[in-house]
């Protein structure tokens, strides 16, 4: 099948199809005598665990780790385990950043009067931090 029916197929856009192999998540494709790509079944099968793999937030790094996890059949389930496990801190730690990040401009918003005057908590705030 030609790129566009990869994508249909897979659900990811023709243009990241063209990136992920630009930094080598896929293969390069077969190409026809005129030069356009060619994708089987597994190709597809790659795309879409790429990209249910974006969807979970992975980043490109980790896709490929996840992906030669995927082709190692002597893999050990405890080795995607522990990858997925890294994650989870990290995205613990990003959800406690992000919340202080909310309760602080929750405080800013609610110090602030939202009226005609020019005295803005919010901006003398963002004035003393800088």
């Amino acid at each position: 099948m030609n790129i566009g029916e990869a994508a249909n197929a897979s659900g990811v856009t023709a243009k990241m199809i063209r990136y992920y192999e630009s930094v080598g998540l896929i293969g390069q494709a077969a190409r026809t005598d005129s030069g356009y790509r060619q994708y089987g079944p597994n190709e597809v099968q790659t795309l879409r665990f790429i990209k249910r793999s974006r969807e979970l937030g992975f980043s490109i790094e980790r896709i490929r780790t996840l992906l030669a996890l995927w082709g190692d059949r002597g893999r050990r389930s405890a080795d995607v385990k522990t990858l997925a496990r890294q994650y989870i801190e990290e995205l613990d730690r990003d959800i406690e950043k992000l919340q202080t990040i909310r309760d602080q401009l929750h405080h800013l918003a609610d110090c602030c009067q939202g009226d005609n005057r020019p005295e803005c908590p919010i901006i003398e705030d963002l004035a003393r931090r800088m």
